[in-house]
């Protein structure tokens, strides 16, 4: 059982049960909690704990006791080797088959957690442990910063996209493999991160073409991308394949496309930007005038919805008036 450490950092090929002793400030508690939960959500997280008298741990993982897979291609891209984290919907960790092949001609180093399936915890391991696996590859091999890629299959890629959406100063793209959801649903992270996803996020969408229920899954996200002023996205259909992992060929291809960033439209993001501020502040104004009226039952149904679909776009003023609320109490 290797562990990954200085005097095995340079090795290449299929690394099993790796394990990982660095750990991230975006993999703390804390971190998760702001940058995945909707202002209200986490603040009422947070009130649950300090209610139960149960700390908020410092960080979810002990990686002591967690397992990594990770491969290596042997010749390093001159820039430094992309990064593809993986969650997988099953508990194992392993590298699909024929996808070495691939790594290599791309450059691209595969790590991905054991344990870390769909029945796993989300937010407590999900999303801990593909931070996790991100930043210690970070800390063992020369990276390119503009080539770290999410992914996922079915369930995991649901989870690839949560984590693109809000860490999108880690991850630049997302491989999402039969598997989606809207954003907004979604909870959206504070403005300064969406703004950068908006901006430098690129999100592959690949699903079977006799996958009905993604390849509907797949439209309404990407739907709901536009509706937020995300344009920077690429879709595919894989002739012939139901509800499939991947093959090499459409590996290969989605790697590809993660790499062609589309060139913003300044111009369109900034006119989108302004219809989603001006429906966010009627919203907000609204809200307010509730409770300055006396109908706080009203301006806190209001206030959950808004927190519901803008998620941390709402806040800080989202949060000031729900203080208000809890006030009148």
């Amino acid at each position: 059982m290797p562990a990954m450490g200085d005097t095995v950092a340079g090795l290449t090929g299929l690394q099993s049960d790796v394990v990982f002793s660095d750990y991230s400030p975006l993999s703390t508690s804390t971190e998760l909690l702001h940058r995945l939960l909707s202002p209200l959500n986490a603040m009422q997280a947070r009130k649950t704990l300090a209610l139960s008298a149960v700390a908020l741990r410092d960080q979810p993982i002990d990686l002591a006791r967690e397992r990594f897979t990770v491969y290596v291609p042997s010749h390093p891209p001159t820039g430094g080797y992309g990064v593809l984290v993986f969650v997988p919907p099953w508990e194992n960790a392993m590298l699909p088959r024929g996808w070495a092949a691939i790594l290599d001609r791309h450059g691209v180093i595969f790590v991905s957690a054991a344990n870390s399936g769909n029945a796993a915890n989300i937010l407590d391991r999900r999303d801990p442990l593909a931070l996790l696996a991100a930043h210690n590859i970070m800390q063992r091999f020369r990276v390119d910063p503009e080539r770290i890629y999410i992914g996922g299959f079915s369930g995991g890629s649901r989870v690839a996209l949560r984590l693109a959406l809000g860490f999108p100063d880690l991850f630049r793209g997302a491989f999402l493999n039969a598997g989606s959801d809207p954003i907004g649903e979604t909870p959206l992270p504070l403005p300064e991160l969406f703004s950068r996803f908006q901006e430098m996020t690129r999100i592959v969408y690949i699903s079977g073409q006799n996958d009905a229920v993604n390849v509907d899954k797949d439209a309404a996200s990407i739907q709901s991308l536009l509706e937020w002023c995300v344009f920077d996205w690429y879709v595919e259909r894989t002739p012939w394949m139901g509800h499939e992992l991947a093959g090499p060929a459409v590996l290969g291809r989605a790697l590809d496309m993660l790499d062609k960033h589309a060139v913003p439209n300044v111009a369109r993001l900034n006119n989108c930007r302004l219809r989603l501020n001006r429906e966010l502040g009627k919203q907000m104004d609204q809200a307010s005038d509730l409770l300055a009226a006396g109908n706080v039952d009203g301006a806190r149904r209001l206030l959950n919805k808004i927190d519901t679909r803008y998620g941390g776009l709402a806040a800080p003023r989202s949060v000031d008036l729900a203080a208000r609320i809890d006030g009148t109490n």
